[in-house]
């Protein structure tokens, strides 16, 4: 097998700049690599925008989701050209799942009392809601081990997730029919490290724990590039 396409898809309150520091270890690799911008409007959506991203590209694709973007390619990564997928402090949903649900299951974050919520139009309907992360409160909770000021250029240029995608449920669960590996971020404020551990657990993943904030692939982008390698290598074995 040719070596995969990386794919990295962000998550909520982030976009493709998340990866800026995980990208140049892959492509130092030789590596091709695509970082697509998730509309973060609904997961259904979200999933078939990221397929239609994976049905451009000739060979075999890595999928690898932070955070929501975990959900995401748990949908999406049932193309027939996924070969794997990799989750970094991500959510790895069940078939028929929802954000709200697999949460709902452990105590909430710091991340729960920080959010803000925020009215957008909707062409023909009700105004939708954005969801976000109060700018104040941002770098602790997200990114407390990323460069401080680094952390406060992200926490003014989030990405909002619509709110309507944490009661979405999952259409497929990818993880059932491909190989996956997922990171644990053990300091995480943004999501239970809970809900990580259980996700992966119950889908018999590979998985490594690092003691990182949220934005793990920031703070610690030579540790995730050696597990998205340790994927590449399995896959082509």
């Amino acid at each position: 097998m040719s070596q995969p396409t990386v794919v990295l898809v962000h998550g909520a309150f982030a976009d493709a700049s998340s990866f800026a520091a995980l990208v140049p270890e892959l492509l130092a690799d030789g590596l091709a690599v695509r970082v697509p911008a998730v509309p973060n409007r609904s997961l259904a959506g979200d999933a078939e925008y990221i397929a239609s991203v994976v049905s451009h590209i000739e060979g075999p694709v890595l999928l690898v989701g932070h955070s929501y973007g975990g959900a995401v390619i748990t949908v999406a990564g049932t193309a027939d050209n996924v070969v794997g997928l990799v989750y970094l402090a991500g959510y790895a949903l069940d078939e028929g799942e929802s954000l709200g649900e697999l949460q709902g299951g452990f105590p909430d974050s710091p991340l729960a009392e920080a959010l803000v919520y925020t009215p957008f139009p909707q062409p023909g309907g009700e105004d939708g809601t954005d969801v976000s992360v109060d700018i104040e409160r941002f770098p602790e909770i997200f990114a407390a081990d990323v460069d401080p000021d680094l952390a406060k250029v992200l926490a003014v240029s989030q990405r909002p997730l619509a709110g309507a995608a944490f009661g979405e449920p999952a259409s497929a669960a990818a993880w059932k029919t491909k190989p996956a590996w997922g990171i644990v971020s053990s300091s995480d404020h943004t999501i239970n490290p809970d809900v990580e551990r259980f996700g992966y657990q119950r889908a018999n993943m590979t998985t490594v724990e690092i003691d990182s904030s949220h934005l793990v692939m920031l703070a610690h982008p030579k540790e995730v590039a050696d597990v998205i390698r340790t994927a590449i290598e399995t896959i082509g074995s």
